[in-house]
């Protein structure tokens, strides 16, 4: 299903894509034909995927907070500058940190909101007008969570998330007749650098909780994405494909 020519002629942009699930589906994307670039916060980490990516096919990397608008305006404008296009946006970048409700202060609510809701707005609204409506065509797929029965023990991204899913919807709607497919990946537990922030503690035994009875990885997700990205899905819009080994359905994966 996932040849090497399956994105061939395409371009794609992964935000978040120096580690972890953004970096696997860089590399997917590379193996089958895009080119593909690849935007994070730090250097530093761009660097490192880089020297991982480069083998498999035409990448580059810029650096980006995605909270900025005006980070977002110059990487578009880079970007057709090299490609003159964009066919795929993937928003993957985000971040979030275990609490109970009441222990979130404002300020990390606030830091949450803006990356994880913000964020995605502002890439998928400002690149949006600049590729994909004028082009009459494109692809969104957003990486959220898993939010199936709520997010108790992470309340901040599970609404920015929720907010996600909604906006994939609405957009997919509201975008059709611009020929833009919007839809949305909703990771569970995923065996990535994400899980370093969080308690060892935490973790413990958690792939007990989940009914396939291990955590996923960042490569099942990225085929998820590849999946929705392609022609295969041309007919799929504004859904949210859970990659959790069943885990929204049963079980209380995070320790109250």
């Amino acid at each position: 299903m996932f040849s090497a020519d399956l994105f061939q002629g395409k371009t794609a942009l992964v935000s978040g894509g120096g580690s972890g699930i953004g970096l696997a589906i860089a590399g997917a994307l590379l193996r089958c034909g895009a080119e593909v670039y690849i935007c994070s916060r730090k250097q530093e980490r761009l660097d490192a995927a880089l020297a991982q990516l480069a083998p498999l096919g035409p990448v580059r990397a810029r650096a980006c907070d995605v909270r900025e608008p005006e980070q977002i305006e110059a990487l578009g404008a880079w970007i057709a500058e090299h490609s003159g296009k964009l066919d795929l946006l993937v928003n993957n970048a985000g971040g979030q940190f275990p609490s109970p409700a009441e222990q979130i202060s404002l300020k990390g609510w606030d830091a949450v909101i803006r990356t994880n809701l913000n964020g995605t707005w502002y890439m998928t609204s400002l690149l949006a007008k600049r590729f994909f409506i004028p082009q009459q065509q494109g692809v969104i797929v957003s990486i959220i969570a898993d939010i199936f029965r709520g997010f108790p023990g992470m309340a901040h991204t599970g609404a920015a998330r929720a907010a996600v899913e909604n906006l994939t919807r609405s957009l997919a709607v509201e975008w059709s007749r611009y020929g833009i497919r919007v839809n949305a990946v909703a990771p569970g537990i995923i065996r990535s650098s994400g899980l370093d922030q969080y308690p060892p503690q935490l973790l413990d035994g958690i792939g007990s909780a989940i009914p396939m009875k291990r955590l996923g990885t960042p490569e099942e997700v990225a085929h998820a994405v590849l999946f929705l990205a392609s022609g295969l899905a041309a007919y799929i819009t504004g859904e949210t494909l859970y990659v959790d080994g069943g885990s929204r359905l049963w079980g209380d994966v995070w320790k109250m």
